[in-house]
């Protein structure tokens, strides 16, 4: 009985899910062409987009993105060794009509991860590298959540 009575609340106020019938999703899906990715993380960023979105086939949005990085020590031993790195990581976005180039949404996203530096320099530099691909990830996710829920305010 709660659960229909939220099912009605919900379809009142105008609430359609985004990958619904009518959601937002489906001007997104197939149809962002992020720029080409000229670094390890904009690789990994532009490959969870597509992962999530779809390869784009039609392309109607162009995304743009910006992503600065930035690592902080965080466990100091006696001996002044680092033995735990904080990365942070922030990512500008546009997306923009593919054909006329004007701007649809502008945004921000950030979040921040974490390796160990305890092991050997190889197994270091694995942590690192796995930390940047989370990272992108966790990034990406964020900028496709915030697409979705402004998805509808889009030209089809």
């Amino acid at each position: 009985m709660l659960l229909a009575g939220t099912a009605a609340a919900v379809s009142a106020c105008g609430f359609t899910p985004a990958y619904g019938p009518k959601g937002g999703a489906a001007t997104l899906l197939n149809g962002v062409l992020p720029d080409a990715p000229d670094t390890p993380d904009a690789f990994a960023l532009v490959q969870q987009l597509k992962a999530r979105l779809g390869p784009p086939e039609a392309p109607r949005y162009r995304l743009s993105y910006k992503i600065s990085t930035s690592v902080l020590g965080q466990g100091v031993q006696p001996d002044n060794s680092t033995t735990r790195y904080q990365l942070s990581g922030m990512v500008d976005y546009t997306l923009r009509a593919q054909g006329s180039d004007a701007i649809l949404l502008t945004g921000r996203v950030n979040s921040f991860t974490s390796w160990s530096a305890t092991g050997t320099v190889v197994a270091t530099q694995a942590a690192e590298d796995d930390a940047h691909r989370r990272l992108m990830r966790i990034l990406a996710d964020q900028i496709i959540t915030r697409l979705l829920a402004q998805a509808s305010s889009l030209p089809r």
